[in-house]
């Protein structure tokens, strides 16, 4: 009798923690609803095709950005890296053309420094943050405002604009299947999922990731190199920042230094909402898909109910706290 009891008790916790670890995906489900019926145009195919392109070039970084929390890190840099490698290819584009060099080879050479710089920057804060134990917090920032500083530099201050190849330009405004297709940046932003999922659910490196967040002195321990692991998740959300920069910039046909100015907290926000452990050590990347998608449509369902901005920076705040309080709740009761 008392097996039998203990084992309903212990089914009862299963499914509540179930319902917990899942209540980010009830929550999106319900706002869908609501807003299908509360504003006009919330599920035409245009208005939907709008939102993942609108948020597909924050969310490639959230992937990178939940290795990297999960890992009990965070990366403040990844906005100026945006802006940065627009700056960089956009430079490339315009000097080697005119020193005659095919415009489609600079490009490619532009975004291949960009991906260097993206590795070198990654590399940089894991080892500074391993050999000085300063918080990454503190290392990100001073990264955020060095890279926006050279990225103002190189580009004088000013807008670099329509230097790139055609090709280059599709990668952020283009569609596949004509004006109503599919986003390019929507098909960048499940690939870079799907890459990051695969990493974080079979690989070592995904299961050293979870390790090094949840206790770093167990993990180096049990034979894991915790300061590699923390160099590769800076190094991931880096280039995902890279590619997001490339995208930004062939949308907007021009390399600008302010290009992803302030992402940050609108990355760290959809990887928080998703349901990822700001203490390391717990988070999916399902989730955080889930999570920008969530912010997406929050974004956009205030947009058609023609609530003012000022309001919706504070409903954003008020589901941020939520998520937190969620998070920390979550993480005791699985305790």
């Amino acid at each position: 009798m008392e097996t039998t009891s203990n084992k309903s008790g212990f089914n009862k916790r299963k499914t509540y923690i179930f319902i917990l670890d899942h209540v980010i995906e009830v929550c999106l489900i319900l706002m869908v609803i609501g807003l299908a019926f509360g504003a006009n145009r919330f599920l035409t195919w245009a208005n939907w095709m709008n939102i993942l392109r609108a948020n597909s070039l924050k969310g490639v970084i959230a992937f990178g950005m939940t290795m990297v929390i999960i890992a009990g890190q965070i990366d403040l840099s990844i906005g100026s890296t945006v802006g940065l490698s627009g700056v960089i290819v956009a430079l490339f584009c315009r000097d080697l053309t005119a020193a005659g060099m095919d415009l489609t080879l600079a490009c490619i050479l532009g975004m291949v420094v960009s991906l260097l710089m993206a590795v070198l920057v990654g590399w940089l804060h894991g080892v500074f943050q391993q050999k000085t134990g300063l918080p990454a917090f503190i290392i990100t920032l001073t990264s955020l405002y060095a890279l926006l500083g050279l990225a103002g530099r190189l580009s004088e201050g000013f807008p670099i604009p329509n230097q790139f190849p055609d090709w280059y330009n599709q990668l952020g405004g283009g569609r596949i299947g004509g004006t109503m297709g599919i986003p390019i940046p929507a098909i960048f932003l499940l690939v870079c999922f799907l890459i990051v999922w695969f990493i974080m659910k079979f690989t070592t490196i995904g299961r050293a990731t979870y390790a090094v967040g949840g206790n770093p002195e167990s993990a180096r321990l049990s034979g894991i190199n915790v300061g590699k692991t923390k160099i590769i998740a800076f190094i991931i959300v880096q280039v995902l920042a890279v590619i997001s920069g490339f995208m930004t910039s062939g949308q907007v046909m021009a390399g600008t230094f302010t290009f992803g100015k302030g992402w940050e907290l609108d990355v760290i926000s959809a990887v928080v909402v998703g349901g990822t452990s700001f203490t390391g050590g717990a988070g999916t990347v399902w989730g955080t898909l889930i999570g920008v998608i969530f912010m997406g449509v929050l974004s956009n369902g205030m947009t058609l109910l023609n609530i003012d901005v000022h309001s919706q920076y504070i409903v954003k705040a008020a589901v941020m706290f939520l998520a937190v309080l969620l998070s920390s709740y979550r993480s005791k009761i699985k305790a």
